[in-house]
């Protein structure tokens, strides 16, 4: 159990009055932003020059666990913070990150292979599937509150991948066959719906987290577990003695090329989870889905700009249901936060008015 003086840790750092809150924000999603659009962009960029390793593309997405060393250690050495790392890590939260770090690594080798064989646009826009899941989960795991604000965002979004899953087949590349392309399809699905489920679990963990400083701890375990199972894979498909092979004869790019790439997408990678991971403990899993959902219509566009994908009609409409949604969900928190300052004003007048009376009462 955690004293006082650790539970007052925890009100301060997620409490929206702390000086330190709202900079933790946005940090979080910059690195959000910055790794989401980035990482997709370089993993489709790796496999569009002959990188032909699942596996490889996996690894990348954890195999950037040392830099969280940074972030767990920096606040110590600063003072900004008298914690020691890894102090009150129990021994059940170092088992429920390795449970959730091989969820992870599940999750990871799904999302590479749907983007092996899928345009980026398609693959961004079929991510968004996992936010009526993550609702839901939300709802049972964490008993996140039903709004008609955050009710509406899910259904546009969501409704922004039916339409693309039912207009799929014209959007297939030609290098890829329909079989591939269906792969491709479902498990992007996968790695969606698995995503929606990690979401809430981290919220509900990061409620007995000390700390943010705790958070990046848990995903340096995390991260460790689902990088090992990457290795494991990549050790089966001929080790990284492959990864030399590859940026040698493969890679249409040449070796120098390939390293900056996979070099890049580990760092644009632990920028995308840091973020998550802040957003999820500052905010909700709920916000932090949305975040990253509403981003996904960024990615279309930069498939669109960058790698020439089709962005015909329904892609016009699925990314400004994106967009609508998100916008519908930021104006829902605009009034709820006016309402609740509207009540604590109410209240404090209330307070006042009872102490007054109260002085009154008090004189003789």
């Amino acid at each position: 159990m955690m004293n006082n003086s650790n539970q007052q840790h925890i009100e301060d750092h997620k409490s929206k009055t702390n000086k330190n809150y709202l900079l933790l924000l946005v940090v979080n999603y910059v690195c959000l932003f910055l790794g989401s659009t980035s990482s997709t962009l370089l993993s489709k960029f790796y496999f569009n020059h002959k990188g032909s390793s699942r596996w490889v593309s996996t690894w990348v997405q954890t195999g950037g666990f040392p830099l969280l060393i940074i972030p767990i250690y920096l606040p110590y050495f600063l003072k900004c913070t008298e914690r020691k790392p890894f102090t009150h890590f129990t021994k059940k939260l170092l088992i429920l990150s390795v449970f959730v770090g091989i969820m992870l690594g599940i999750n990871d080798l799904l999302y590479s292979w749907g983007n092996s064989y899928l345009p980026v646009s398609t693959s961004s826009l079929l991510l968004s599937s996992q936010l009526i899941f993550n609702l839901i989960l939300s709802v049972l795991i964490v008993k996140q509150k039903v709004t008609f604000s955050n009710l509406n965002c899910v259904i546009l979004l969501t409704l922004s991948s039916v339409l693309l899953a039912l207009t799929s087949r014209n959007d297939k590349p030609t290098n890829i066959s329909r079989a591939n392309y269906f792969i491709g399809f479902f498990c992007t699905i996968g790695a969606g719906l698995l995503f929606a489920l990690y979401l809430p679990v981290m919220e509900k963990i990061y409620k007995k987290v000390y700390c943010y400083q705790m958070v990046m701890e848990m995903q340096l375990l995390m991260q460790v577990v689902a990088t090992t199972l990457a290795g494991i894979g990549m050790a089966f498909d001929g080790g990284f003695s492959e990864m030399m092979k590859e940026s040698r004869e493969l890679f249409d790019m040449g070796p120098t090329w390939y390293w900056v790439t996979v070099f890049s997408n580990v760092i644009t990678w632990q920028l995308c989870f840091m973020g998550t991971a802040g957003m999820v403990f500052l905010t909700s899993s709920l916000t932090g889905g949305i975040c990253m959902t509403a981003l996904l219509a960024i990615n279309v566009l930069g498939g669109v700009l960058v790698y020439k994908d089709e962005f015909g009609g329904v892609k016009v409409v699925s990314t400004a249901l994106c967009c609508w949604g998100f916008c519908s969900y930021v104006y829902g928190l605009y009034v709820k936060m006016k309402e609740e300052e509207k009540e604590k004003k109410e209240m404090e007048k209330s307070n006042n008015v009872r102490e007054m009376v109260r002085m009154v009462n008090d004189i003789p």
